[in-house]
């Protein structure tokens, strides 16, 4: 008890010390120990990473889940160390609806089947989405949160403890510093001087002690940063994969569409100019839109027949393909990612699509998918 009592006081007496110290530092009435400028330079590159980590972890939460109640439930689970419930996303929801519809309004008419294939899109690409969410979390959003609540916890514990060295430190010295002017005025030895520097030594072999502590955990501060852009790549990586997904699925979507009698597909608008205006920095920046079905035979084309199709004396170019593109029937020409094929247009021809060529194979391939090459 006694053991227990005198502790309680002692602590209580350093706290006491301390705050008078950091109170006399703040007014200009004590002298404070200064960290060296590359210590500095460490403290303040620390802090730069939390704030900014912070900030990115929360936006990236909101860009992942927009509805702020569901981010507070999933975040109350988490503390909870509960399994997150299984959510339905918009597009699954959507999707839904859609079905309902259909079969309501008549899964039969050009409408109803439309709705159901419309709602069978959605429903994969709510669950692309519900992928990306996972795998952003897992390989972006977690690496960043144990960042925030295990090294830098770790890191603001020792800074404290630094801190609380700093003011021991300075506190001696101040005492020391009393001592040797009550020993010139009294003209002897002081036995206080021999106490004071030896609480300094002590001191000081502590503050430097947590000084390098401290030091090391600011310098890994790098290591953080490597594996934050690896996760970074990771993120970008997964967003990529799901906005991939996402093209594909509407693009399936759109052929099946059209060949819907009765369904419009996209504008009436060309989805790009001719051959003789696209150049390749507009044929590469336009997201690549199928013409309907509707427009793909023009009168002039109406009997056309590739067997029969020679390309013209001049007027063909070399294109580079941007992404893959699979035929829809006979008459058109898949393509894949990267390659080289011979283009040239036709009188009469619909000014979205050219005919192409890749060896012995020949077919119509939309110019939206092409980068024409001088």
């Amino acid at each position: 008890m006694d053991f227990n009592m005198k502790k309680l006081a002692s602590d209580a007496g350093i706290f006491f010390t301390r705050a008078v110290q950091f109170t006399e530092e703040k007014f200009g009435q004590a002298e404070k120990t200064e960290l060296d400028a590359h210590f500095e330079n460490l403290l303040v590159r620390a802090d730069s990473t939390k704030n900014w980590t912070e900030r990115i972890l929360r936006q990236t939460e909101v860009l992942l889940q927009p509805n702020p109640s569901a981010r507070v439930e999933e975040f109350l689970y988490e503390k909870l160390d509960r399994k997150v419930p299984s959510r339905v996303t918009n597009g699954e929801l959507l999707a839904q609806y859609m079905a309902e519809a259909a079969g309501e309004l008549g899964p039969t008419t050009p409408y109803g089947k439309t709705l159901l294939k419309v709602s069978e899109a959605e429903k994969r690409l709510g669950a692309a989405e519900r992928d990306f969410i996972h795998t952003a979390s897992v390989s972006f959003l977690t690496p960043l949160r144990n960042f925030l609540e295990g090294d830098w916890k770790t890191i603001s514990k020792e800074r404290r403890l630094l801190q609380n060295r700093r003011l021991d430190l300075d506190a001696c010295k101040a005492r020391l510093k009393k001592a040797k002017a009550a020993e010139a005025k009294a003209t002897l030895w002081n036995d206080e001087v021999d106490k004071a520097e030896q609480e300094l030594r002590v001191a000081q072999t502590e503050f430097d002690r947590q000084a390098e502590v401290t030091r090391l955990l600011l310098e890994g501060i790098s290591s953080t940063h490597v594996n934050h852009l690896r996760c970074l790549h990771e993120f970008v990586k997964s967003q990529m994969t799901y906005y991939a997904q996402c093209y594909r699925h509407m693009l399936d979507l759109q052929k099946q569409l059209g060949r819907f009698p009765g369904t419009f597909v996209g504008t009436t608008e060309p989805a790009s100019p001719p051959l003789s205006t696209t150049s390749p920095t507009t044929a590469a920046a336009t997201m690549p839109v199928v013409p309907t079905v509707a427009s793909l035979a023009t009168p002039g084309e109406a009997a056309l027949c590739l067997e029969e199709v020679s390309p013209p004396a001049s007027g063909t170019r070399k294109a580079r393909v941007l992404y893959d593109y699979e035929a829809a029937d006979s008459s058109e020409l898949a393509l894949l990612a990267d390659e080289l094929i011979t283009v040239y247009s036709l009188p009469g021809m619909d000014p979205d699509w050219l005919i192409g060529e890749r060896g012995n194979k020949k077919g119509k391939v939309p110019v939206t998918y092409l980068e024409l090459l001088s």
